[in-house]
């Protein structure tokens, strides 16, 4: 008979490991619980002797810690529909609409999980792949299913934001290209830079062409939609003054796509901003096979319309709601 009894064990580890793998066991307790035995969270929180918000706080860090994965299979006969509306009004190859959620402001996150769920079907090997970024971008991982790819490479479609933290273009093309177990090439440069001499200086001087002459091989860009709004991802870093976002609105401007800002008929707008972004050029990303915008919420619906244009979008992923408005127009 060993000496090696469990509590053993747990005294031999560090205090911070025995605590966070304490609190893991109880998390996956409690996602048990409820997403197998069925249990309500009310009394999960009674059998455990812990309040409901611990419940609930610990289901949401099982989702966000990729512990649980949630995954529906079958159509809403409602968005069935507009699918197939989208597709034959706009040319697209495919269109995923999601259910309206009740409360609008969690329509990030509901496109965000169909766009992983989506991407993870049609991920092959030997691809090449081109992804933007953002918040439902962002939320495309907690469903992306993780795999192990031959001969696959990720390249982020834009320079980086320094003080961003998850939403950041460097770390979402990092996150996605470790699930896919890809290669990851970063454009290692500020979003946006001060003048034009100066992009083209980078690129031509600091080794960032590479990454312009792997994009030309693109099989999939998985992009998504900024509007104008002062509160929109692209102007919450401070790299696009309040004063150049009106000249922007005032040569009418609906909307960014990597920093490319354009109008309503899917034109780029004439302004300086636009000779400043280190992106992957909106003229390449036009030749994309696969070329899947990610978008919802009705303060979208015009930037969609300009941004379906520009890149001559072919997939598209929303929700039920701006569905039906894009439908409208």
């Amino acid at each position: 008979m060993t000496d090696q009894s469990p509590a053993r064990t747990v005294r031999s580890q560090p205090k911070s490991e025995r605590g966070s793998g304490r609190i893991a066991r109880n998390r996956m307790r409690i996602a048990w619980m409820y997403y197998v035995e069925g249990l309500t969270q009310n009394e999960i929180a009674e059998r455990l002797g812990i309040g409901r918000v611990t419940v609930v706080r610990n289901l949401n860090e099982a989702i966000r810690q990729r512990e649980v994965k949630i995954w529906i299979d079958g159509d809403v006969s409602e968005c069935f529909s507009l699918e197939s509306d989208l597709k034959r009004r706009f040319g697209l190859k495919d269109a995923v609409v999601v259910p309206s959620p009740v409360n609008s402001d969690n329509a990030t996150k509901s496109i965000g999980v169909a766009t992983g769920i989506h991407v993870s079907d049609i991920i092959e090997n030997g691809m090449t792949v081109g992804v933007g970024w953002g918040a439902t971008l962002y939320e495309s991982l907690a469903t992306l299913a993780p795999r192990e790819t031959s001969d696959m490479e990720v390249i982020s479609l834009l320079g980086g934001i320094v003080q961003a933290r998850r939403f950041n273009p460097a770390e979402f093309a990092w996150q996605f290209a470790r699930l896919m177990d890809a290669d990851c090439y970063l454009f290692q440069a500020p979003a946006v830079v001060d003048s034009a001499t100066t992009r083209e200086t980078l690129i031509e001087r600091c080794g960032l062409y590479d990454i312009l002459r792997r994009a030309e091989r693109l099989d999939l860009a998985l992009l998504s939609v900024g509007t104008m709004s002062p509160t929109s991802t692209a102007f919450r870093f401070d790299l696009i003054s309040a004063e150049e976002r009106q000249e922007l609105l005032d040569l009418g401007a609906v909307g960014d796509l990597l920093y490319n800002f354009f109008d309503a008929e899917g034109h780029l707008v004439d302004h300086p901003v636009n000779r400043r972004v280190m992106s992957v050029p909106i003229e390449q990303l036009r030749k994309t096979p696969i070329r899947i915008i990610a978008s919802g919420g009705l303060e979208k619906v015009e930037s969609l319309m300009g941004a379906i244009k520009l890149i001559d979008c072919n997939v598209l992923i929303t929700d039920e709601g701006t569905a039906q408005e894009l439908l409208k127009r």
